[in-house]
Parts: C-alpha cells; sequence; structure tokens
C-alpha cells in the first residue's frame, strides 16, 4: 500500500470509527462535564493517531538521542548511563543551620546541592538595612560576606559536588563568595561545578526580586559569562528560568516561548561583547516547572530542546553539538501545592517529577507537601527525595530512553508546543528582543491575562483542584510545621556588626574605588568583585555600589 492509500484508507476509518462507535456513544452516554483543555486553553482531543503525524520527518524533528535537534534527549543513552541529578532545594536562617541541612541531605542519597536565600541576599541588602526588618533568614539562608560563606560550605567537598545556587541580581557576588571560598581552600577553579541562575530578565517578568535596569544587568551577566570561561569552565553562567515564569500563571507555552526569548537575549548579549558563540553557549542551561498536566508536560520538554536546538543552529551559526544541546533542570511546581489536604501533595509532587524524567531532565527538585505551609521539615525533605529514589529506581522508566517517543499524542503535543512558542518569539523579535517587550510590559500582561483565565476556570468549578474546589473535608489533621526563631535575625546581624569591625577600612575602601571605577568603565566586573568580597566588602556594600553606578529599576506596571 503507498503513502497515499494508507492515508486515504484511515482518513476512510477515522471517519467510520466516529461516525458508527463514537458518536452514538456520545449521544447515548456523553461526557464528563470537566474541563478537556491543556494550560493554553487549546483543546485535548479524545484520540490522536497517524493522521496527526503525516507531515512530519521523523530524522529531521525526532530523529535519536544524543543527536540533533536532540527531541529525544541529550545523551544517547540519557539514564542508562547515568541518573539525573537529585538535588533539593534547601536554605534558610542562617549558614550554620543551612550547611547542617546540606549535610543531612547528603547523608541521604542527595547528589548536588541547590541554595535558597532569603530575600534580603536577593534584592543586595544586608541583614543589618533597616528596610529587611523581620525578612532576615525567612525564606532562605543569609549571606552577607565570606564569612558567612565560609560556614555555609564548611565540610562539603567543592571538587566533588556540584552546587546550584538559585540567584539572579546579586548572582555574581554569590559566584565571587563561591569562588573565594575554594581559592582559600587551594581548590583548582577548574575543579568547580554548579550552577547560578543568574537569569535576570525573568525577575522584570514574574518573580521582581531585579535591582538595576535590564540593560546594566545583562552587562553583569556577560561578564560572568567572559570570565566563567577563562577561569571556571565546568560552572554554567546562566540556567534560563522558566519555572517563575509559570509559577507567576503563564501557560506551558508561554513558559516555553518567553524562556526561550530570554536566551536568545542572553545570547546576543554575549556575542555583541565580542564571544564566540561555541565558547560560552555548551554552558547555557535552563530551568523549567513541572505542571500537573502530564502529557502536556512530558511534550514541553520535547519542544523546548527541540527548539532551542534549532535557534542555535539556524539563528546563531552554532557548530558545536554541546552548543545546541538544551540541558536543564526542573522542580515540582510549587504553585499546584495545597494547604488544603497538603499530604495529597505528595501524589502531585510524584506525577511530577515522573513528567519531568520522561521528558528527559538533567536534574531534579522535588517539593516537600508541606510547602504550601511553611519551610519543609526534614521528614517531609526526606519524602521528597525518596520519591525520586522511587522512580530512579524501582519504576522500570530510567531503563528506557524516551519510553514516549513515538506516541501519537505525545509526538502531536510537542509539535503544538513548538509551533505556538515560537510565534511568542517571533512577537518579540518584532517588538525589538526580550528586554524591549520587558519595558513594554508585554510579557507581563499576557501571563497576567493567563493566570487570570486560569483562576475563573477554578473559581467556575471547569477546573478540578482536589482539596480546594471539590472533595473538600471539613476538618483536617493538624501539621506540624518547620518555623524559622525569630531570634536567627538579631544573632545574624549581630555576626555581621562583629565582621565589619573586624576589617580593614582602608582595604574596603580600595575595593570599592575599583569597583566603581571598573562600571563606569568597560572592565570585566567579576575580578574586582572577587577582590572586593576578600577584602570583605559585604554583599550589601558591593550591590550600593553599583546601585550608585546603574542606578534601580522601577517596574513598568501594565494594567
Amino acid at each position: 500500500m503507498s503513502e497515499a492509500e494508507f492515508q486515504k484508507a484511515l482518513k476512510e476509518a477515522r471517519r467510520a470509527w466516529t461516525e458508527d462507535v463514537l458518536e452514538p456513544l456520545l449521544e447515548r452516554y456523553g461526557v464528563r462535564k470537566d474541563s478537556f483543555e491543556f494550560s493554553d486553553g487549546s483543546p485535548v482531543e479524545e484520540l490522536y493517531g497517524p493522521e496527526h503525524r503525516q507531515q512530519q520527518d521523523y530524522l529531521d524533528e525526532v530523529g535519536f538521542p544524543g543527536q540533533y535537534p536532540f527531541t529525544r534527549g541529550v545523551q544517547p543513552t540519557m539514564y542508562r548511563g547515568k541518573l539525573w541529578t537529585m538535588r533539593q532545594y534547601a536554605g534558610f536562617g542562617t549558614a550554620k543551620q543551612s550547611n547542617e541541612r546540606y549535610r543531612y541531605l547528603l547523608s541521604q542519597g542527595t547528589s548536588g546541592l541547590s541554595v535558597a536565600f532569603d530575600l534580603p541576599t536577593q534584592m543586595g541588602f544586608d541583614s543589618d538595612a533597616d528596610r529587611v526588618r523581620g525578612e532576615v533568614g525567612k525564606v532562605g539562608v543569609a549571606i552577607d560576606s565570606i564569612a558567612d560563606m565560609e560556614i555555609l560550605l564548611q565540610g562539603l567537598p567543592l571538587d566533588k559536588i556540584s552546587t546550584s545556587m538559585t540567584i539572579n541580581s546579586t548572582a555574581a557576588i554569590l559566584l565571587a563568595l563561591y569562588v573565594a571560598v575554594a581559592d582559600g581552600r587551594g581548590i583548582d577553579r577548574g575543579k568547580l561545578r554548579g550552577t547560578i541562575q543568574n537569569d535576570v530578565l525573568k525577575e522584570y517578568i514574574a518573580r521582581g526580586t531585579y535591582i538595576y535596569p535590564p540593560r546594566p544587568s545583562m552587562r553583569i551577566i556577560t561578564d560572568v559569562f567572559e570570565f566563567c570561561g577563562e577561569e571556571v569552565p565546568k560552572w554554567n553562567t546562566v540556567s534560563i528560568s522558566g519555572y517563575h515564569i509559570r509559577e507567576a500563571g503563564s501557560t506551558a507555552v508561554q513558559e516555553v516561548g518567553f524562556t526561550l526569548a530570554n536566551g536568545i537575549a542572553y545570547v546576543e548579549k554575549a556575542l555583541e561583547a565580542g564571544l564566540d558563540v561555541d565558547d560560552f553557549a555548551g554552558r547555557l542551561s535552563f530551568f523549567f516547572n513541572v505542571h500537573n498536566n502530564f502529557f502536556e508536560e512530558v511534550a514541553k520538554f520535547r519542544a523546548a530542546r527541540r527548539l532551542w536546538a534549532k535557534i542555535m543552529k539556524e539563528r546563531f551559526g552554532a557548530k558545536k553539538e554541546r552548543s545546541m544541546r538544551m540541558r536543564f533542570h526542573s522542580q515540582t511546581a510549587g504553585s499546584t501545592l495545597t494547604a488544603q489536604q497538603p499530604r495529597v501533595n505528595v501524589v502531585r509532587v510524584a506525577m511530577q517529577a515522573l513528567a519531568s524524567v520522561l521528558g528527559g531532565t538533567q536534574s531534579l527538585h522535588t517539593n516537600s507537601w508541606d510547602e504550601a505551609l511553611g519551610l519543609p521539615t526534614e521528614e517531609s525533605v526526606t519524602m521528597a527525595l525518596r520519591t525520586q529514589q522511587v522512580i530512579a529506581h524501582e519504576s522500570g522508566v530510567a531503563e528506557l530512553v524516551d519510553p514516549l517517543g513515538g506516541s501519537y499524542a505525545v509526538e502531536t503535543l510537542t509539535d503544538q508546543i513548538e509551533e505556538r512558542a515560537r510565534e511568542y518569539i517571533a512577537r518579540l523579535d518584532e517588538m525589538g528582543g526580550a528586554v524591549a517587550g520587558i519595558e513594554a510590559g508585554f510579557q507581563q500582561s499576557e501571563i497576567e491575562e493567563a493566570a487570570y483565565q486560569a483562576q475563573l476556570a477554578q473559581e467556575r468549578g471547569e477546573k478540578v483542584i482536589v482539596g480546594v474546589n471539590r472533595f473538600e473535608v471539613e476538618e483536617e489533621a493538624p501539621v506540624e510545621l518547620h518555623r524559622v526563631d525569630d531570634a536567627v535575625e538579631a544573632e545574624q546581624v549581630e555576626r555581621l556588626r562583629q565582621f565589619k569591625a573586624s576589617r580593614s577600612a582602608s582595604q574596603v575602601e580600595a575595593a570599592t574605588k575599583a569597583l566603581s571605577k571598573a562600571a563606569r568603565g568597560g572592565d570585566n566586573l567579576m575580578p574586582r568583585i572577587i577582590d572586593a568580597v576578600t577584602s570583605k566588602v559585604t554583599l550589601g556594600e558591593i550591590s550600593d555600589t553599583l546601585r550608585e553606578e546603574f542606578g534601580e529599576y522601577v517596574e513598568n506596571v501594565v494594567l
């Protein structure tokens, strides 16, 4: 049978099935009243088949794992060769308390650290600043100085583990602190492995922990690219993050489109600075959310991988396959965790983690079931880690490479997400790119509308949230929560006071002036920041120095 004959027979068989089998059943019984839609409102068809795949060139669009366009994964063997890195995002209170949690997680089988910083650290303020009272150590660890970083990393084998730091506006400072601690121990910078999120564009779009305007922020990021290329070659210099875009209420398509548009902006900025694409692109990594619609999430990862490979090859002329590979970390969706019947979150996290693995993640954090109520306890963190370990060692999914590849539904969804994400990128290109879109409020307004529609669907009962708008219970068992003692702030402020009192004022002044001069000129900022932290200049003081040179960003509110 020829291809044309097959397609004709398939079309006729589908028509007959619809008329003779499907429609009589629908007429008699109907369907559930739940909404059959993906996150962007597009319909979920009742059946996907070969007719959805007829236009695809398999070798060009799907291919084999470890080969362009990497739809099926970035490594030929995937998890048969090496399991994904199991990270557990942690950090609270003082550096000493967080160090104890990291040691515990490593003892339980975590294979990489992921550091959460408190809001003052993220926003470039020292713990003794008046405007951060009540926030010190609350949602992450407080890091003011090199002394704090030394305590945070005490006893951790920096040349043997991979460390991810979720930090953006002050990412260059935290990386400088990490490098300075390693230097102090005599560890070769070439052996340091890890990631700084360093994705400030998504802060303007979705999260808000920005300091400087977009354009000087992009200059700092480019300086980090250049510095790490020469000094810390195994470090991932940016984790281009769709996670927070999704947490703000975006659809899966928007998450891919806006995240990759940000990636394009970073690449363009690096090229403007004179860097060669194949010298830095291999150190770019991505960070995605894992939401509840299982097949949409699997397809999202496959589509993002393929689209990025095409962008790097066709748009930027990358020659090395390493430059075209999208490596990504994923985290289960905090926004899907419910305070009602919170232990049901264990199921949500397990389902999301499985989707991430089947989508081909390189690194995964599983949220703890109690995070809708407060910081996770050791018990809930252990359960989250055990979820990954069960998937890895008991489910059998790690024995197969891209086991959902070839599914009519998954392949069709992969195509659709890629096409719609590409449309968003094209719209931003017409506006002048991701930065211009941010300045106009485009991405922000698109996400706000998507979040509004999702909330309406939940309130109308069209989107079922178990325990929230259906299957509620009147009384729930009390939950023991982890709390950060208010005394932590006083302790941290006193440590900072003693640190400032112990340093040389002339060294601090000299290092600060050198940093100001570099910021006004074109010198790479990273060596000056490292000199500053080793001269005992604090994170807040470094940030203030750059504020004086670059100014502060004021949000463009779009209603």
